[in-house]
Formats: structure tokens, sequence, C-alpha cells
């Protein structure tokens, strides 16, 4: 695309949107429709995580809510999305009647912020999700932000004025709740209940459950599963739009180090999963990109990861978690700073070599754990959750089918 054509994209899109701007401004005058709800998950990129959790239960409570909810998504992800989930009805977004409804709407569910410049109904209740227990500092804890064309003072003023917007946010513990509280100045109403997209881990972690979820997903493995969930690494591009994954440790090794049978599933960022090289090692490894992550959490013995959130998420399990952070200095001077000592909290042994890592694999192959951490794991588990019981998805249903607060 040339600068002339990318130039007149641009204009063509800014008079769209204020053209959008107008017709919403008018609409939000007229009044909300029950029933009216309108989700969105990370700005419409799929239909999953917490806003899918309060979905699912609110169709399952309520059936009249299958003709008035609605997914909010991406023009370019609707028809894949279509297909995936021909059961929810989806609507494009900015599009005239995504406009009409969530100026109609009763409630707007979401994970992520909306644009500041975006205005709703002053009847429509927003119920911010979020999306994961905080480890790198967020909004106005970020001391210096690196953003071009942004300062730190507006960027702060950013998460300030979208928070003002939501009437209600959910926190999955109450670490969470002191830190949204702060970073994003939030001074509604929390639904302290946990994260919805978690209720799954205590409602389904059942053994023929699980038996039938590794079958589904896996085909026979007579032996234990092992995740390896590493955090995304946006400096690993190759060239624009193209990245390269690494592997930190070679698989025949890993395969020496683990019980007979062992099945490795590697998730990586969709943006880098036809980059995982597993050749040789195609029956005994399987690259999860897209799957739902709560069900690998419930197929998985042991979870390998570093720096990303799923560690708080898996943690509801209470099963053994070991982290291989082999960039640990070079990743922690890139970061906005972590909220808590990580070297000292995580639940599980902290390894930045190789042989270090194959070291921990043999104790766990040895003791099915890792003996020397269960009470940090404890810890761990009472910190981050102790608010979750699997019925948050259910609460939040009811409070949206109610209409009044928690």
């Amino acid at each position: 695309m040339t600068k002339a054509v990318r130039k007149i994209t641009q204009s063509l899109k800014l008079v769209a949107r204020y053209g959008l701007i107008v017709l919403n401004d008018g609409l939000i005058c007229l009044p909300i429709k029950r029933r009216l709800v309108l989700f969105e998950s990370f700005n419409g990129k799929d239909v999953n995580d917490n806003p899918a959790a309060i979905y699912r239960a609110l169709v399952a409570s309520d059936p009249r809510y299958r003709q008035t909810a609605y997914f909010s998504v991406k023009p370019r992800e609707y028809a894949k999305l279509k297909r995936q989930y021909p059961e929810v009805q989806l609507v494009r977004r900015f599009t005239p009647k995504w406009v009409w409804l969530m100026a109609r709407a009763q409630y707007w569910v979401l994970n992520s912020r909306l644009p500041n410049w975006w205005r709703s109904n002053r009847h429509t209740r927003t119920i911010q999700t979020w999306h994961g227990t905080p480890l790198k500092k967020l909004g106005a804890d970020i001391e210096h932000v690196a953003i071009p064309g942004t300062s730190t003072a507006d960027y702060h003023q950013q998460f300030v004025t979208a928070s003002s917007r939501w009437d209600y946010l959910i926190a999955p513990n109450q670490y969470s709740r002191d830190i949204f509280k702060r970073a994003f100045g939030y001074r509604g109403h929390f639904l302290t209940v946990g994260y919805p997209r978690n209720d799954v881990l205590y409602n389904e972690n059942q053994p023929a459950k699980i038996a039938a979820l590794r079958q589904r997903l896996l085909g026979p493995v007579s032996g234990p599963v092992v995740t390896y969930a590493p955090t995304w690494r946006d400096d690993m591009a190759v060239s624009e739009g193209v990245y390269r994954f690494d592997l930190p440790f070679d698989l025949g090794n890993f395969f020496k180090h683990v019980p007979a049978g062992t099945h490795l599933i590697i998730r990586p960022h969709y943006l880098v999963k036809d980059a995982v090289n597993i050749r040789g090692f195609e029956d005994r490894v399987t690259v999860l990109a897209d799957t739902d992550i709560a069900e690998l959490y419930l197929i998985t013995d042991l979870l390998i990861t570093d720096y990303s959130s799923v560690m708080f998420d898996f943690a509801n399990l209470k099963r053994p978690q070991l982290f291989f952070a082999y960039d640990l200095e070079h990743y922690r001077d890139q970061l906005r700073g972590f909220y808590f000592d990580y070297q000292k909290e995580i639940p599980g042994p902290l390894v930045t070599t190789a042989t270090a890592f194959y070291d921990q694999l043999d104790e766990w192959q040895q003791q099915g754990d890792f003996p020397a951490y269960r009470e940090k794991q404890a810890a761990f588990n009472h910190k981050f959750c102790a608010w979750e019981d699997g019925t948050a998805s259910q609460r939040v249903a009811d409070l949206i089918i109610s209409g009044k607060d928690e």
C-alpha cells in the first residue's frame, strides 16, 4: 500500500467513524430494550474468556436471551466465528446494526476497553470483566509510558476516563481488586466473585470428564500430560507480521526426563503457531494455539510457563507448575515492572537453564509433584484463588437477569 493510498484509507475511516458517532449520539437518546445484551471479548477478536462464560450462564438460565444477546466481533473475524459458534448471535463491530444494538442495550459485558470516544446510553449498564490477574504494571501504575504520541499523563487519564464508565468491575481476588482500584482510578461497584472463565475448573474437574476431554483433544494418551504455555514475546519478529518461536529445550531430552507415555502440549501465541517445529515428535507433541485454554488446564498434569498469567488461573487446580524463565534478566528489563516478587512467590521451581529444567523434570517424574514448594503453592492459591468457587458466571448472569446489584 502506497503512502497516498494509506492516507486516503485513513481519511475514509475517520469520516466513517464520525458518521457512526453522529448516528450513535442520536440513538442513545432512545429507551433501552430489556434483555438486550452486547458481549465483547478482546475488542471483538473471539467469542471466549469471561464474557463467553457469562453468556453461556445467561442463556442457560433464561433461554430468551438467545434471541436478545449478541457478541460483538471484528468484521474480518465474523465468518470464521460464525462457523465456530453457530448458536451465538454475532454482530459486526462498528457497523450500523452494531451501533443500533449498542445504543439500545440494557447491558454491555466487556473484557477490555472500548474507545473513549464511544458513548453509551445513560441507562445502559457496563460490566467490565477485565481479562486476567495482573503480573505487570497497569494503567496509572505505569511510571513511564513509551508510546509514540502519548504522554504518561494522557495514558493514565485514558484509563481513568474509561473506568468512570464502568458500572461493575469483576475482581478475581483481593490482590487484583486493590490494583484495579488504584491503576484504573476505579470508583464504581466491584463484583468480588472470581473469574467466570475459571468456573469450568471447578465444575468440570472430574476424572470421567477429564478423560473424555483428553481423548477428544489428544486421542489415546497412556501417560501424563504436560503443557508448555510461555508468555508472548513481541520482540521475536523476523519481519513485519512474521514471528519466530524458539523452544528453549530439546524435545528429545525432554522425553528422557518425563514418565513413559507423557504427551506434551505446546500452547503458543496464535501469531507463532505455524512456526513451532515438532518434526519427529508428532505422535507425542501437539500444538494447540486456538483451543479453549481452560480445557488444556483440565487435562494438564504439569504446567510449564514463565511470566504468563496462566499461572494464576491454573493455580485453581492445585497442580504442579514449573517456571522456565530462560530470559529472566532480559524480560524483566523490558517489563513495566512486576506487582509482586516473582522469584519469591511463584508456586513452583524457577529455572533459567536447560540443565536445571531437566533436573526439575526428574524431580516431578519421581515425586509427581514438587514437595519443597507445597507451602508456596498453598500460599499462592490462597492469595489468588480464594474467591473462586465455580459460581462466578451464574452470579453475574443473575445480576443481568434481575437488573439489580449483586
